[in-house]
């Protein structure tokens, strides 16, 4: 199995607890023979890495500059993304299994990907921008809420830490309930039921 990890957050860049997740999470996967790419994003730390983990890196810079908010900033960072995802998709001639996306940030990328390549999604929320920005519908939040939409449709598990996330989800975005996986927030029962959700989307991939 071979997947592509795509997080906003990985060390060095840490804003919240994302980035040591995504750190531990991957090299879990590796430990259980499943070749991990992490894409990612950082200022000036950009380029292919191989860590002693034998997890891959991979970091991309906005080759856009100048922004009016964090929303344009995001959206033409997901070119980059998208650009060195299908590259690796390339070279391991078109063998990589599934895409784990964290929260919207990359959202555009995944189902680009997805659509050209036909490789499933495993969306993985931390927060709704209804928890970010609470009664906020200005043109911005719903942009952001209509890429989370996306995200959901387009999906082909959710996973996510707590029942009142699922729940909200359901609410808000009309998920099917089915749709969505309750992993724990204990690292290392919440790794395991990971791959467990890995491996399934992937063989289920496979006999379609």
């Amino acid at each position: 199995m071979q997947v592509l990890i795509f997080s906003w957050e990985y060390p060095p860049r840490k804003i919240g607890q994302l980035a040591e997740y995504i750190d531990s999470l991957s090299k879990d996967l590796v430990e259980n023979k499943i070749k991990t790419y992490v894409i990612t994003c950082h200022d000036f730390l950009t380029g292919i890495t191989e860590q002693p983990s034998g997890v891959t890196t991979v970091r991309v810079t906005n080759p856009v500059r100048n922004h009016i908010s964090f929303l344009t900033w995001i959206l033409t960072l997901n070119q980059e993304v998208g650009r060195v995802a299908a590259n690796i998709i390339y070279q391991q001639k078109n063998q990589i299994s599934l895409i784990n996306v964290y929260d919207w940030h990359f959202i555009p990328a995944a189902v680009t990907l997805k659509r050209a390549f036909k490789i499933p999604i495993v969306y993985s929320v931390e927060s709704l921008e209804d928890h970010r920005s609470q009664k906020a519908n200005t043109p911005y939040n719903m942009a952001i809420k209509s890429i989370e939409w996306l995200g959901f449709y387009e999906a082909n598990k959710i996973t996510v830490k707590s029942k009142s996330i699922k729940n909200d989800i359901t609410d808000i975005y009309k998920v099917p309930e089915e749709k969505i996986k309750i992993v724990e927030s204990d690292w290392h029962s919440n790794f395991k039921k990971i791959r467990n959700i890995f491996t399934t989307i992937s063989e289920g991939a496979k006999k379609e």
